[in-house]
């Protein structure tokens, strides 16, 4: 039951508190504000929230025309704020519509009474809500110089300090800095918030421009001391209110945070519980000397929505034999995270505590479990049934309604020799099992309702990855190779960090000369592959979207608005790509156009992207230095360096979606 509160703070623009302010208190799902008062500074008003969980948000708008400050309360620092106040500036303002960039229509904060309380609890990361000034994530060792956020963070700042300072009389940078934050497929904004908001939204639009407007605002000095005499290269700094900032334009100006607390190494498939947490299975140990030709195997790792470490540090949760998890990690819905080992061992923990469903796996299921050596993807179906890529093995796993002592191989698929090193699994509404090959151009469609052909096979690249489908059944899979890339050698009945020792060093003298290679294809829901091959050469008709500007796409996932991310593993970037429908921000865009690639010092060798429910990329480091992986005896300076460091966020770019995605995605 909610309660009145006295809700106090300051406002500060242009690292002043000497200034006049209309204040808001609003709360999300709410149009109508709490309260409203006028400050000159420091203010203080009574509220009565709508409900003891509401999320609230504040607004301050000065008496100069269109400079509208915002700050999103997390629901963590509520104690915080009531004992010490809360500050508005333009800080909190860009870490506000970063955060909370797919819940903002204009300056009303609404949506899924979950996503919209992940985005403010993720606030805080940027910026401290009581101080104004930087959060302790952004200023931890894996952000403050490993990318650009920090930077894009006070240069976007000082662009709202300019529009109600230096540049409040141009009229004419004050409307192109409002063109340039008008996001795709919206509305031009009318204030300083909705600027940055729209700028959130669609951050990779005018991020040239948005520097040369910043660059207009706070020019370099020219006059500065030289280096030495006779020198052009100026060392003064900038009158910006905010160090650092940037010295270049950025690729964009998307907003990425890592985290890797307590041993992150190597994650393989990331995936989301319904309250936002994120499960990983772990390739290798934290801290151990981690490569194909030695390492010891990792443990399951579980952080909170905003990144906190939840699991032990260093080993993660651990039992029921797994030594070093896949690309296998999923969520059911009832209550467990299923994890897929190198050894062929299957982990079932509780989502409550983390704990092993059971001591051991029992003996007649650990017996074909050995058979059938290293699994990788899993995949759970709507009515709960769980299937498993067996990749060392050419074979299919199947456990009726999630129960691990009834499961059994799928004979059909194995007769017919329809699966060469089968990696990812996903089932869509119909019960269809979809399953890429890693060393075959194919993709198959298994139906387990067809007692004659239940298996179909559709034509498309070697090297099958990731499977994700759409919210009208739709299959996409990312393949490492494109169509016209040379074949590896095969990896058949071997575990798949040998397949990386035999297949890597082709793939690298390959890229020498193609530079990169990959590709993604959609299956549409009801297609015959017989509509999808060329009878005479029987080559795919399918598009191979990204071919040429993917690099070894891995990793996909579908957001809410039904379009494409795609996680780039020798590329070390993120790729968005239009659906199969373009409509909202991408209905300018052809079905699978590549609209961006997102790139950062905190980006690694990525094998997975997955969306929350507040439109949030959490993204997966496997791989960090390839020569210490490929290596029997690397470099000790680097021999810890070979799995990947932690995973990351982009914050508010994609369109939410609902966790855990079982099945088809759906809208959050």
């Amino acid at each position: 039951m909610s309660h009145q509160i006295t809700l106090k703070g300051k406002v500060s623009f242009n690292q002043s508190t000497d200034l006049t302010a209309t204040v808001r208190v609003w709360e999300a799902n709410n149009n109508k504000p709490l309260a409203t008062t006028t400050a000159q500074g420091p203010f203080a008003v009574s509220i009565t929230p709508g409900s003891a969980d509401a999320i609230l948000y504040v607004t301050a708008e000065l008496q100069d025309a269109g400079v509208v400050l915002l700050s999103v309360l997390s629901p963590n620092w509520q104690e915080d704020i009531d004992k010490q106040g809360l500050t508005i500036n333009e800080l909190t303002t860009v870490a506000s519509a970063f955060t909370c960039a797919q819940f903002f229509n204009g300056l009303q904060l609404s949506g899924n009474q979950k996503g919209v309380t992940i985005a403010a609890k993720n606030t805080p990361n940027f910026v401290n809500p009581v101080t104004g000034s930087w959060g302790h994530v952004l200023t931890d060792p894996f952000n403050i110089t490993q990318n650009e956020t920090l930077a894009r963070l006070n240069t976007l700042g000082a662009l709202i300090s300019a529009y109600g300072t230096v540049k409040a009389k141009d009229d004419n940078w004050r409307a192109e800095l409002l063109w340039c934050a008008t996001p795709l497929g919206g509305t031009q904004p009318e204030n300083t918030a909705e600027a940055l908001i729209g700028i959130a939204q669609s951050p990779w639009v005018h991020p040239t421009d948005l520097f040369d407007l910043f660059d207009q605002a706070y020019p370099q000095p020219t006059d500065g001391f030289p280096a030495k005499p006779g020198s052009k290269v100026p060392v003064s700094r900038r009158t910006a209110p905010f160090v650092p900032y940037l010295s270049f334009p950025p690729e964009d100006f998307s907003m990425i945070l890592a985290f890797g607390q307590g041993g992150i190494c190597a994650p393989g498939k990331l995936a989301l519980d319904a309250d936002g947490n994120l499960w990983t299975g772990l390739n290798w140990m934290p801290g151990a000397q981690n490569g194909v030709y030695q390492g010891i195997g990792g443990g399951l790792v579980q952080l909170d929505s905003t990144g906190r470490l939840l699991s032990p540090p260093v080993t993660g949760y651990t039992g029921m034999g797994v030594d070093g998890a896949g690309w296998g990690t999923a969520i059911t819905n009832d209550g467990t995270c299923w994890v897929t080992s190198f050894n062929g061992a299957i982990g079932i923990y509780k989502l409550e505590d983390g704990t092993p469903l059971m001591d051991a796996i029992p003996e007649h299921m650990a017996t074909m479990l050995r058979d059938n050596g290293g699994l990788q993807g899993i995949g759970v179906a709507p009515n709960g049934d769980v299937w498993i890529a067996g990749t060392s093995s050419n074979n299919l796993l199947y456990f009726p309604g999630g129960d691990l002592s009834q499961g059994q191989e799928v004979p059909a698929l194995n007769k017919d020799h329809l699966l060469s090193a089968p990696f990812a699994v996903s089932i869509d509404h119909a019960n269809r099992v979809w399953i890429s090959n890693t060393n075959s151009k194919s993709l198959v469609r298994y139906d387990p309702s067809k007692a004659h052909h239940p298996a179909d096979r559709f034509i498309i690249a070697g090297g099958g990855r990731g499977i994700a489908l759409d919210s009208q059944g739709n299959c996409w899979v990312s393949c490492n190779l494109s169509p016209d890339f040379p074949s590896t050698k095969p990896t058949d009945y071997i575990s798949i960090l040998e397949g990386f020792a035999l297949g890597y060093p082709h793939l690298q003298q390959t890229l020498g000369r193609k530079h990169q290679t990959g590709s993604v294809f959609m299956i549409p829901f009801g297609a015959d592959p017989k509509d999808t091959m060329d009878e005479t050469t029987h080559t795919s008709t399918l598009t191979p979207y990204g071919d040429g500007e993917l690099n070894a796409p891995w990793g996909i996932s579908i957001d809410g608005n039904d379009d494409v991310w795609v996680a780039n593993f020798l590329g070390r970037g993120v790729s968005f790509l239009a659906g199969a429908v373009p409509h909202g921000r991408t209905g300018s865009y052809q079905t699978g156009d590549v609209i961006h690639t997102i790139h950062s010092g905190s980006i690694q060798m990525l094998t997975d992207v997955v969306v929350d429910q507040a439109g949030n990329l959490w993204c997966a480091n496997n791989w960090n230095l390839p020569q210490t992986v490929m290596q029997a005896n690397p470099d000790p300076a680097f021999s810890t360096w070979g799995g990947g460091s932690g995973v990351l966020v982009i914050y508010g770019i994609a369109r939410p979606a609902q966790t855990p995605v079982i099945g088809q995605v759906g809208g959050a």
